[in-house]
């Protein structure tokens, strides 16, 4: 099972058609051994897979998924960000990051 961290912010607002990036700050710094999922869920729905990434930097994204998103590791593999291109209304919901830290 996951653990699913607080994230660094709450909330984020952007207008339509503009580029926001969510992070997720890691407690330590990542190894080739972690992966990051992240999930978002609509109102109601369960939370949907959209993509993982391993602290080496190896990414995977659900087929299905838009390529407006992309998630990207900083240089010192501690932080997560999830950038939306072009940001649409439908892009409105809650997003998470869950790491394998605890298996």
């Amino acid at each position: 099972m996951s653990n699913i961290r607080n994230q660094s912010k709450n909330e984020e607002y952007c207008l339509e058609g503009t580029n926001v990036t969510l992070s997720y700050k890691y407690s330590r710094t990542a190894t080739a051994a972690d992966y990051f999922y992240w999930y978002r869920q609509d109102t109601a729905q369960r939370p949907e897979f959209l993509m993982y990434i391993s602290g080496g930097g190896y990414t995977r994204k659900e087929d299905s998924i838009n390529t407006r998103l992309n998630v990207t590791l900083n240089e010192e593999k501690d932080r997560l960000d999830l950038k939306i291109s072009s940001a649409e209304v439908t892009d409105s919901a809650l997003y998470y990051c869950a790491d394998n830290s605890s298996l």
